[in-house]
């Protein structure tokens, strides 16, 4: 059975599924929210983060990556001892890592979103490469998920699912045809 498939009619995934998964996002804080919710899914279920979200938000600040940059230690050690998010030291330092590194991105590129522009397409090996030579905790599955669901990727939808004419008419990176 296909996610969109499993997907429809559930009360976290079907939301999720129809408005989100495979959708573009240009927005630096919502690009690192999934990079930060892809990196926690690591080992557990789906399920698990999108029930954690709300929790999520509150815990990384609404995942202002300025803001989560600055973490002291103090606020890493609450971190440690939410209930509400997955308390998994490597993933909690992996967040404030990252956000540090999309500070430096903005200033070579002006943007997450852009330095994600400027290196489409790439092969998803490409991608796997870069990623892990650019961020810390992105393997190859974080990476390919992080990246399918934001729409670099191909792969969010079955080609049948009602969901992807709506994909198409914001026109994600994968569905862009680029002549070099």
């Amino acid at each position: 059975m296909s996610y969109c498939d499993f997907a429809r009619g559930h009360p976290f995934h079907g939301p999720y599924h129809d408005r989100e998964y495979g959708f573009p996002i240009d927005d630096d804080d919502r690009l690192f929210e999934r990079l930060v919710l892809e990196i926690n899914q690591a080992g557990l279920s789906w399920l698990t983060i999108l029930k954690k979200r709300e929790a999520f938000r509150k815990a990384y600040l609404d995942f202002d990556i300025d803001r989560v940059s600055r973490m002291t230690s103090r606020q890493r050690q609450r971190l440690l001892g939410d209930a509400g998010i997955i308390r998994n030291r490597l993933k909690i330092d992996a967040a404030i890592e990252n956000a540090r590194r999309i500070i430096a991105l903005r200033k070579s590129h002006g943007s997450f979103a852009a330095w994600l522009d400027a290196h489409h397409p790439l092969s998803a090996a490409e991608w796997v490469k870069l990623f892990k030579k650019t961020f810390v905790f992105t393997g190859g599955e974080i990476t390919g998920s992080f990246l399918i669901s934001i729409g670099y990727l191909p792969g969010a939808h079955d080609e049948s699912c009602p969901v992807v004419a709506e994909i198409a008419k914001l026109g994600p990176a994968w569905m862009r045809v680029t002549n070099a």
